[in-house]
């Protein structure tokens, strides 16, 4: 009798946890249908609400000298009927949404409102329509958003790129980042903003790194795509009794190779890249399988010279690179100063 009544609750309990797993299925993949479904009503309202702003001051019905009465009114006319989501600076951001889309029809449903009230205030088209595209194709929330453009990701991918940054701009702004070869991966300067260190606080290189593991997930955004930690100080022994240690290890799936950093609290010098090169050489020979890509090797330092650059890299058949970082949000306008600069060194 009480074999039956067990075999009994362990078949209902197989029947209910049958019908659970099938109820979830289905909420999940109606409540993503629903969100996507409001977001996407939700942009195409706010941009046809654009629209109609922008048509009446086409019409002069909307002077520069009592525009922002017009809207203001409004703003309070329809917050009363339909509650919040209409303020006059929320008016405003549909009327910019509308002018800066009203020629290419922004990707609907792809994208949050919260997104594109970062995106309608860049500037540029091809930096805008960059940011676009990553969105899509990384996922960033708006709060990765932010801080991608805070950091000017865009000038600093151009930057690292050197001469040939006059054709990535196009692709750049077309297909977001691609990454198909090393170079790809690297910025110009990396930023470490998050780690909240004083630019001129003096620090060891193994209170940078030690800050950097502390704050791992924010170092992997600013690093980009495919990345995944691997160690810190990992140790490499030749001729059995000499030791020398990595910084940082990182594995990058996209390229399918190891990602050597090392990091130096000065400017480039010609015996980091020996260094590097001794690490590389290691991880191609005795680490890296055979599915995997030639290990990569990047030097952060505070600063590099372009002499130094030339002779301290030059003739190195692996993957190495130098780039800097800095502890700050850079300079927008200095860094497009910059890349003006390379793109106008051959005319």
């Amino acid at each position: 009798m009480q074999t039956n009544v067990i075999e009994k609750n362990q078949s209902n309990n197989i029947v209910i946890n049958d019908m659970y797993e099938r109820i979830e299925k289905v909420i999940f993949e109606n409540k993503n249908k629903m969100v996507y479904q409001i977001n996407k009503t939700l942009v195409e309202t706010n941009f046809m609400i654009g629209k109609i702003i922008i048509e009446n001051e086409q019409n002069g019905n909307i002077r520069a000298e009592y525009g922002k009465d017009i809207l203001n009114k409004l703003s309070k006319k329809l917050t009363r009927k339909f509650g919040s989501g209409y303020s006059r600076s929320g008016l405003q951001n549909m009327r910019i949404f509308y002018d800066k889309y009203k020629n290419c029809q922004p990707p609907v449903g792809k994208l949050s409102w919260s997104h594109y009230c970062y995106l309608i205030y860049i500037e540029d088209d091809n930096e805008r329509k960059f940011y676009e595209q990553e969105c899509i194709n990384s996922r960033w929330s708006k709060r990765e958003l932010k801080r991608q453009i805070d950091s000017s990701l865009y000038q600093r991918l151009l930057l690292s790129k050197g001469k040939k940054n006059k054709e990535k701009i196009l692709e750049l702004s077309k297909k977001g980042q691609l990454i198909s070869h090393p170079e790809d991966i690297l910025k110009e300067p990396y930023v470490f903003e998050f780690l909240g260190i004083k630019e001129n606080k003096p620090l060891l290189e193994s209170d940078l790194e030690k800050n950097l593991i502390n704050h791992l997930s924010s170092f992997l955004m600013e690093l980009g795509k495919g990345f995944m930690y691997v160690g810190n100080q990992v140790r490499i022994t030749l001729d059995n009794n000499t030791h020398y240690y990595i910084d940082l290890c990182f594995y990058n799936k996209i390229l399918r190779s190891y990602v050597l950093i090392d990091l130096k609290m000065t400017d480039m010098k010609p015996e980091y890249a020996g260094q590097m090169n001794m690490y590389v050489n290691y991880y191609n020979k005795e680490i890296k399988d055979e599915y995997d890509n030639e290990t990569i090797g990047i030097i952060l330092c505070t600063g590099k010279k372009g002499v130094t650059m030339e002779y301290s890299l030059g003739g190195i058949s692996n993957n190495i690179f130098a780039s800097t970082y800095t502890y700050y949000i850079p300079n927008k306008d200095e860094l497009i100063s910059e890349i003006e600069k390379v793109l106008n060194a051959k005319k």
